[in-house]
């Protein structure tokens, strides 16, 4: 059975790890998400460590930039195994960052749709 969990061990926290990805990682756009990746050797149990950010200067009151941190998350969480499955046919590890780049807020099902285009963008990029 799949666990949809979203533990300790699933989120990037390393700082140094989060500045490379800024110096020597890929980025793509999946509006309203930018995605910052890098293929990393990890010492986890599991293939992919995340990190979600919404910027301060886009949304200045805390709540805001909460709630939509909050929604990224639990739709990565329920589409993350498809992701994993990826990964594990691959072989592969990987770092990566979620940034909201839009200057509003989206819709719920938005988020969802982006999520699904990073994961199949996840998946043309490990192919290659």
């Amino acid at each position: 059975m799949t666990s949809f969990r979203f533990g300790k061990d699933e989120r990037l926290c390393s700082q140094k790890l989060i500045g490379e990805l800024f110096l020597s990682g890929n980025t793509f756009l999946c509006y309203p998400l930018k995605v910052v990746w890098k293929v990393e050797l990890m010492e986890t149990t599991h293939p992919a460590q995340v990190v979600f950010s919404v910027p301060k200067r886009l949304f200045k009151r805390a709540h805001d930039r909460n709630l939509l941190k909050r929604q990224m998350r639990e739709t990565y969480r329920v589409k993350k195994h498809e992701l994993y499955e990826l990964l594990d046919s691959n072989g592969k590890k990987i770092a990566f960052m979620l940034v909201y780049i839009a200057k509003e807020k989206v819709e719920f099902k938005q988020l969802e749709t982006a999520i699904n285009k990073v994961i199949a963008k996840f998946g043309k990029s490990l192919a290659e």
